[in-house]
């Protein structure tokens, strides 16, 4: 069998699980419509003994890592890459395989697996995104590529849905277009803003790896423990927070911002230093995959509880110093008359949301100079509702994309 005709199976059996995981709605399971960009568990392959021990399941292990290798070689950028998860789709002898050949982005510079959004970019070229605002029903979708596609086929990373409250805003993050109710196994985490929408939080719906956490305030779960799966995450933990200064004087100029990293260690920046890098997520998250799909779904789904309170990372005395981010300074161009940033053409409208954040580094620090310069996340406007987003190491698409989604909330005493 020719190795086209291997990928082409795949695709198809592929196909036919997606059948199975359609018809477990009927049956009352929380799913959507697979046209929806959604990851969804796996169930299809934890029940079905027949896909387990098929042929497929039981090729020569020599000849089966040769047969993912080839594909994950060949296929490096998306739509083509759902082959390599069409591969850890097969059974679980393939996902295993396919798991190990398969990289993180630190490693390839790729995004694969759902888990690829919590594991820290590449150090050499940024991962490049885009950001879609749709105002009307105050979604943010994160999508892989350098522009949207014409025929809307863009690749959905993450979704966002901006929730006003009265006393704060909050920005639910999902790896569902349509479902950001915190209650699912979709929901990954939120940002949250105080009132004057100057300092947010970024919460994570996982412990981050190797840290201690603590509570803050009560025990409270972020939902009701009859209402999901027990092997749900229970609890929200922060990793994160951003500052505005306050524009007192009202002088000209771009939104000047400060972000505490809790989960990134500074010494990830120096040399020899490593970023904390997640195998996977919480139980519920392990047999997840990305679906190709498009879009285009039902209403999206939202949960109306009132906000919970959450664990943050502990703080002792030999806990690691967290990383630092603070904006680039920008230059006064006075043919422009404007404040200008060098984004290598990927920002093309003037915005005051437009930024780029580069490592906060003292004297006194090991870090090289060439590490203190380089922009570690740049975001700035192409179009309306249209922005970009790439970052780098030690960034992961999540902690990025919730930093960049404090720009869209509204800043009166900071402009």
């Amino acid at each position: 069998m020719s190795f086209k005709s291997i990928v082409r199976e795949l695709k198809e059996m592929r196909d036919g699980i997606g059948s199975k995981s359609r018809r477990g709605v009927e049956a009352g399971k929380h799913w959507h419509s697979r046209k929806q960009t959604h990851i969804a568990p796996d169930q299809a392959l934890l029940s079905s003994d027949s896909s387990q021990h098929s042929l497929w399941a039981n090729l020569p292990p020599e000849l089966l890592l040769d047969i993912v290798r080839r594909v994950e070689e060949s296929e490096t950028s998306w739509p083509a890459r759902a082959v390599v998860v069409f591969c850890a789709s097969v059974c679980r002898t393939w996902r295993e395989v396919t798991k190990e050949i398969v990289q993180t982005p630190e490693q390839c510079g790729r995004l694969t697996f759902p888990i690829s959004l919590k594991q820290p970019g590449p150090h050499e070229s940024p991962i490049q995104c885009f950001i879609r605002r749709d105002r009307g029903t105050s979604t943010y979708h994160l999508c892989f590529g350098l522009v949207p596609s014409e025929d809307g086929s863009d690749k959905l990373l993450l979704a966002a849905r901006k929730i006003r409250r009265a006393t704060c805003t909050d920005f639910v993050i999902s790896l569902a277009a349509n479902d950001f109710s915190r209650a699912s196994n979709s929901y990954v985490g939120k940002l949250r803003s105080n009132f004057l929408g100057t300092k947010f939080t970024i919460y994570d719906s996982q412990p981050p790896c190797d840290m201690t956490i603590q509570p803050t305030g009560g025990m409270s779960r972020r939902f009701h423990s009859k209402q999901v799966s027990p092997r749900l995450p229970a609890y929200n933990y922060r990793i994160g927070s951003i500052s505005y200064e306050l524009n007192v004087l009202r002088t000209r100029g771009p939104r000047r911002m400060n972000c505490i990293m809790d989960t990134i260690p500074f010494s990830s920046i120096e040399e020899g230093g490593a970023a904390p890098t997640p195998t996977s997520f919480a139980q519920s998250f392990d047999e997840q995959f990305f679906s190709f799909t498009s879009l285009k779904g039902k209403e999206p789904i939202t949960y109306s509880s009132s906000p919970s309170p959450s664990l943050s990372l502990a703080s002792t005395p030999g806990s690691p110093q967290p990383l630092a981010l603070k904006n680039k300074a920008p230059r006064w161009h006075e043919q422009l008359q404007c404040w200008c940033l060098n984004f290598r053409g990927r920002v093309t409208v003037a915005s005051v949301k437009n930024f780029q954040l580069v490592a906060a580094v003292e004297p006194s620090h090991n870090v090289p100079l060439a590490e203190q310069e380089k922009v570690i996340l740049q975001f700035g406007k192409i179009g309306k509702d249209i922005f970009t987003m790439d970052y780098h190491y030690p960034l992961s698409a999540f902690q990025a994309f919730a930093i960049c989604l404090s720009s869209f909330d509204t800043k009166p005493a900071c402009e």
